[in-house]
């Protein structure tokens, strides 16, 4: 990268700046500068082909042919304009710089008119020209040199000693030059900046872990890789992940590809992959659930950043339809999630495009809170998504990240990182590296973001990870304090229902008087205020055993001539009404079985390697003797208890020690309030 060229397209762009202070909020200052950049670099690089598209024009026109693959291929790239106007000129005539610029922009092919519709262009240009500004903006931007390569007065491209094309600007400096824009504008704007701006730190771990294992392979001469991000924002990411493979390869061959929802990201995102040369194309604008725009495509690489929390309300019809009918051939087949958070419907979308491991298998790298690593009980959605990953051995590692990370969010944060591919020593297993203690303080806030990792945090994790891969299959330490392996097994467990037989006594009191009047189910089987007329001479009476206490009940009723139904609902009803609660009462029986108390029923979580009924006897049976299993309510649930699994434990203070410390503030503020009272 040349810093120096960085900077100065940087500094040229933001002085624009100056002209808009007091017109525009400082937090919009990118909805002016952005596409302003984006249409002078379209512009830069359009112009050696400009007269060959505009002659392309005129031979086809009249045809009743579609002109775009002809334009397209004549301007030599995947966009063009068919005008003869350019920032320069339209500078010069100020008092239609509005309409030419509008019809600069509407000669621009469909995929680069749709960017600037995104960025509201239109809307900008009206606002700047009532404001009187246009025309100084126009004339800022028409001055920015961004030619890709420097051109002599005939057009020929002009070579150094060497014969090698002299660069102004090259597709690399421009991205970095963009991606600093937007970076600044996201800081300017810290209520939004979250949707779709991750810092640059946390992506430059994240793709280092996403890449780790493949460093060999990356310098292979001639390697080409797909890299996408289904949540892609401005395309951070996707640059980053294109940097990393660059850096270790600058012949490589790097193909990214993103959906986004929110125009303005979308709109950045492409105009980034237009201005560095790739095919913007690739970004598709809409919701990922209900509109994959890369339907049937596999990515060597996938990374996201999707939103915390978000409910997937607008698009359940979609997603619940294609869960219904397409099963496990679908995306959602393993289960979904709870309709206020989509976080796990991005990571199966995501899995869905890894390629078949014959064909090379893919990594994912995905950002996450907490809530996807537990919420849900066993066989819910979330769990059985968990046990399809678990079981299915795509887990490689989960990464815990300091609070305060993010610039919308002061919450903690987890990557996941799976493959399809994992390395034979760590099939089977899964690496929990807790980073939370590596960070730094900001000397100034951002929003929620208070702390960053600095590049030796980013080193140092980066090493602890890749060493965590190459351990032994044998291993039982860890590596490092920070750094654990478990077995897929491990985070299973079975859900078990512990039962407690109902044991009861039988009496006439007045609260069981009072449980008969009110019983519902009584009452559809005799006159429920007649019944208790009929058991009040009984008031007072106890019976250990239910048949004693139903024959002394039935012999009332006689006296008083009320019929005894012998229905099986009168019987149970009864029971329940002048039943009550002990410990040493007599055990209910149903169909030869002691009966169930459900007021008594517990559960437990026991883990899928060990024997259910060794835990009732070790854990239930010496604390509650008379348990049992009910296996026909047992449920297989999974969950990753990152924080259990890294707690310390941390002694009280000694009482001695409080006391001290209160009597040394007390003793402190009598100080304080006597120098005030004197």
């Amino acid at each position: 990268m040349n810093h120096d060229k960085v900077a100065e397209l940087v500094n040229h762009a933001w002085s624009v700046a100056d002209l808009l202070r007091g017109d525009y909020k400082q937090a919009d200052y990118g909805k002016v500068i952005l596409p302003f950049t984006v249409l002078r670099r379209l512009e830069c690089v359009l112009a050696p082909t400009r007269d060959k598209v505009l002659t392309e024009v005129e031979r086809l026109s009249g045809r009743d042919i579609d002109m775009d693959r002809f334009l397209r291929k004549a301007a030599g790239h995947s966009f063009y304009n068919i005008s003869t106007y350019t920032l320069k000129a339209i500078s010069g005539d100020s008092g239609q710089v509005a309409k030419h610029l509008l019809a600069y922009i509407g000669a621009f092919s469909p995929n680069a008119q749709e960017v600037m519709e995104k960025y509201e262009f239109a809307q900008q240009i009206k606002k700047l020209d009532a404001a009187n500004l246009l025309y100084k903006v126009v004339g800022r931007f028409a001055d920015l040199d961004l030619r890709p390569v420097e051109r002599d007065d005939d057009g020929d491209v002009v070579t150094d000693e060497r014969g090698a094309p002299v660069v102004v600007v090259s597709n690399h400096d421009m991205g970095y030059a963009f991606e600093d824009l937007i970076r600044r504008f996201a800081e300017q704007s810290n209520e939004t900046a979250g949707e779709h701006f991750t810092p640059r730190e946390v992506i430059e771990l994240m793709v280092n872990l996403l890449l780790a294992p493949d460093d060999d392979a990356l310098v292979v001469p001639g390697v080409s890789r797909t890299v996408l991000d289904p949540a892609c924002g401005t395309g951070g990411m996707l640059t980053a992940a294109e940097e990393h493979i660059r850096d270790r390869n600058p012949d490589a061959t790097v193909h990214v590809f993103g959906q986004e929802l929110n125009p303005e990201s979308w709109a950045i995102c492409r105009s980034d992959l237009m201005i560095k040369g790739q095919n913007p194309e690739n970004i598709k604008f809409g919701n990922s659930f209900s509109d994959d725009g890369h339907r049937s495509a596999t990515f060597d690489y996938m990374l996201a950043n999707p939103p915390f929390g978000v409910e997937w309300k607008k698009v359940k019809d979609e997603v619940e339809r294609e869960h219904d009918q397409l099963g496990e051939s679908g995306r959602f087949g393993a289960g979904l999630p709870r309709i206020n958070d989509g976080s796990l419907l991005f990571l199966q979308h995501m899995i869905s495009k890894m390629k078949d491991v014959e064909k090379g298998g893919s990594r994912i790298a995905i950002v996450f809170n907490g809530s996807p690593l537990f919420t849900g009980a066993a066989e819910s959605g979330e769990s059985k998504i968990r046990q399809w990953i678990l079981e299915s051995d795509w887990l490689e590692a989960v990464v815990a990240l300091p609070d305060q990370l993010f610039y919308n969010t002061g919450i903690s944060t987890y990557f996941w990182i799976l493959t399809n591919r994992k390395d034979e020593d760590h099939k089977g297993k899964v690496v929990l590296l807790d980073a939370r203690d590596y960070w730094a303080k900001m000397r100034k806030s951002l929003g929620d973001k208070r702390k960053y990792l600095t590049k030796d945090h980013i080193g140092e994790l980066t090493r602890l990870y890749g060493e965590a891969l190459q351990v032994a299959a044998d291993s039982e330490h860890p590596l490092h304090g920070k750094v654990k392996v478990f077995q897929n097994q491990d985070f299973g467990y079975h859900r078990i229902t512990v039962e407690r037989p109902l044991k009861l006594r039988f009496e006439v009191t007045d609260a069981t008087l009072a449980a008969v009047r009110d019983s519902k189910a009584l009452g559809r089987q005799v006159d429920a205020d007649l019944l208790v007329e009929v058991l009040k001479p009984l008031l007072g009476q106890r019976w250990d055993k239910k048949l004693t206490a139903f024959a002394s009940v039935r012999e009332a009723m006689a006296s008083s001539g009320v019929l005894w139904p012998s229905t099986q609902p009168f019987l149970v009803a009864l029971r329940d009404a002048i039943g009550v609660r002990d410990p040493e009462g007599e055990v209910q029986m149903k169909k030869g079985d002691p009966e169930p108390d459900p007021e008594l029923r517990d559960y437990e979580n026991v883990p899928l390697d060990e024997d259910v009924e060794e835990y009732l006897r070790r854990e239930v049976l010496p604390h509650v003797p008379d348990a049992w299993i009910d296996h026909t309510k047992t449920k297989t649930g999974y969950e990753i208890p990152f924080t259990r699994h890294f707690y310390i434990y941390k002694p009280p203070r000694p009482l001695a020690e409080i006391d001290a410390e209160l009597k040394a503030l007390e003793a402190e503020i009598q100080a304080l309030l006597g120098k005030v009272t004197s």
